[in-house]
């Protein structure tokens, strides 16, 4: 069994659900990244997408597109982010950590060569935001026979077959997007999210997690009571922007507001 099917298990059984926060690696330094990722352990999330610094995050708003910039300008790479998700794995064997990124430097490297790597890494699941269902079967299958689980994005338009298509290659668990247009941008209309949620829940039983307008507590704690994960980033890593020569007090922002979604999410 994956970290990332017992943690759902697990929190399942306890009617509890999953809180994960996204950052990028190496924003804004690469000594800042592995200390945050402890800390968010210790305010209560249960996975931790780590972002992969690319030049063109098309699916980005302007934050997590100038986090992007500010770990690459600290030359972060996808090399560098494995290694840093292989020293958290030296003190933390439990938290899963699903790598979220772009395929431009998955295919640079290689798929094999990555799914390689990813292993060694200790890396649970990838999320590769420009890699279709339809393109990404052979990168999947080389990532499921190392125990690695591949998680696609839903959008509020997919298809039921192409929520099926999802299911059929991918693991983990499903990131519904619960908004048109980039990471960051609107306001959630939870009717809307939750309609959707229910024909995905009727296609398939793979916990099913959402992200994109997740802004505070309160929002935290209302998509808690209708999908298994909330995913939160651009609130985040907005602390580290609005910080820029304190992270300190950028990282103690964004651990107090995961702590009140934590909070808010077991008080549902």
């Amino acid at each position: 069994m994956s970290r990332l099917t017992a943690v759902f298990e697990n929190l399942a059984q306890a009617g509890r659900k999953a809180l994960i926060p996204f950052v990028t690696a190496g924003d804004p330094t690469p000594e800042f990244t592995l200390p945050l990722m402890h800390a968010m352990v210790a305010a209560g999330v249960d996975v931790i997408e780590l972002g992969v610094p690319f030049s063109d995050p098309m699916a980005d708003g302007p934050v997590i597109q100038k986090a992007s910039e500010r770990a690459l300008a600290n030359k972060m790479s996808l090399k560098k982010t494995l290694a840093m998700a292989a020293e958290f794995r030296k003190t933390n064997q439990s938290t899963p950590i699903v790598l979220m990124g772009y395929l431009n430097p998955i295919e640079a490297m290689g798929y094999e060569n990555f799914a390689d790597a990813s292993q060694q890494a200790d890396i649970d699941g990838v999320l590769t935001v420009d890699l279709p269902p339809e393109e990404g079967a052979d990168c999947a299958a080389l990532l499921k026979a190392r125990g690695i689980d591949t998680i696609f994005l839903l959008a509020p338009n997919s298809s039921e077959e192409r929520i099926r298509k999802m299911t059929s290659i991918g693991s983990g668990y499903l990131y519904y997007v619960s908004l048109k247009g980039v990471t960051g941008a609107g306001h959630l209309n939870i009717a809307d999210v939750e309609n959707k949620l229910k024909q995905i829940k009727a296609i398939t039983t793979m916990p099913v997690g959402v992200g994109f307008g997740v802004k505070d507590a309160q929002t935290a704690k209302t998509i808690a009571s209708v999908g298994d994960a909330v995913v939160v980033g651009s609130a985040l890593i907005s602390k580290i922007e609005n910080n820029p020569a304190n992270p300190e007090q950028a990282k103690a922002e964004i651990i107090q507001l995961l702590s009140a979604m934590r909070a808010a999410m077991d008080a549902a």
